[in-house]
């Protein structure tokens, strides 16, 4: 069996290429691809040719965690009917190619248990399940929103930055300052209020939580802490992260890094959105067909008006 996928043949490099799919084994499900989400952090960084060396680091490649789609075949003990739709957060699904993180396909073979039931009416936003996932992670403890010190200060309103304000005040805690200095990028919010950091003097926030992936803001991330306050590096760092010690040393911060989202954490973004209580509603700005990957691919790293790109895979 062949499918079309997204395939990374080097940095800057992208192209839609015909693919040999892995054979279903015990356990898979089979999922005829409805949309894909371009993400801004890992794929941009194999775009760029700088994601660090991980385990199955490498090219050719097919990229990809955020996939929607409808289940065609079900070779699992698992509640999965035809025509259901599901979340994948990445696959291994083709052959003679590097799978990282593999879910930016047509087709997919991947095992039942990773897959996350959708409503219909929520696959395109569904996509940003992931991304979520990924904000929830960095508030919870255990899979729970830790309501005692939530974000007060976000650093960013970008997707990331807009999805952990969002579901700080969708979790009933107080609405939080997020910073940005992207003209393009200021509206947006719910809720809550963004502002130039530079017209910001407050010196108290407890939570400080850093989704621009900046490792250079860290010291003026310590001087608006409160005594003894947290700053949370939720976003991903490619270079070294330092810091002033005696700037530090007057504040003594927690310095936190916030890492990968768990099965519960897609679990509970997933409820939040199918009860309602988390809107993904105007973050997805932009969509694209596959063959048209390259510009599709520019737009989501170098447009800043552009905050979600999605790939759609059903014609």
């Amino acid at each position: 069996m062949e499918a079309q996928a997204i395939l990374f043949e080097g940095p800057r490099n992208i192209k839609l290429a015909k693919l040999e799919v892995n054979e279903m084994a015990a356990g898979d499900l089979e999922i005829d691809v409805a949309y894909t989400g371009i993400s801004t952090g890992t794929e941009r960084l194999l775009w760029e040719g700088s994601m660090p060396n991980f385990p199955g680091m490498g090219y050719p490649l097919v990229p990809g965690y955020e996939a929607v789609g409808q289940v065609t075949k079900n070779n699992s003990d698992l509640d999965f009917k035809a025509g259901d739709f599901v979340f994948v957060p990445g696959a291994y699904s083709f052959k003679n190619v590097r799978n990282l993180f593999g879910g930016s396909g047509s087709k997919l073979i991947v095992p039942a248990d990773r897959a996350i039931a959708v409503e219909e009416k929520n696959a395109l936003n569904a996509t940003l399940l992931a991304l979520a996932a990924t904000a929830y992670h960095s508030v919870s403890k255990g899979g729970v929103i830790n309501t005692a010190e939530p974000p007060d200060l976000i650093v960013g309103h970008g997707i990331m930055g807009r999805l952990l304000a969002r579901m700080t005040v969708a979790a009933g805690m107080p609405a939080p300052v997020v910073w940005e200095i992207n003209p393009a990028r200021m509206s947006g919010a719910q809720g809550y209020q963004v502002v130039d950091p530079s017209e910001d003097t407050r010196k108290d926030y407890k939570a400080i939580y850093d989704v621009s992936g900046d490792g250079s803001l860290l010291n003026k991330l310590i001087t608006h802490l409160a005594p003894g306050g947290e700053v949370v590096l939720a976003g991903f760092y490619t270079q070294d992260v330092s810091f002033n010690f005696a700037a530090a040393f007057m504040k003594e911060p927690q310095i936190r890094v916030a890492a990968q989202w768990k099965r519960c954490d897609l679990s509970a973004v997933s409820m939040l959105l199918s009860t309602g209580r988390l809107s993904l509603d105007g973050l997805i700005t932009n969509t694209s067909h596959p063959a048209q990957a390259q510009d599709a691919y520019e737009a989501a790293f170098c447009d800043p008006h552009c905050l979600k790109m999605i790939l759609d895979w059903r014609n």
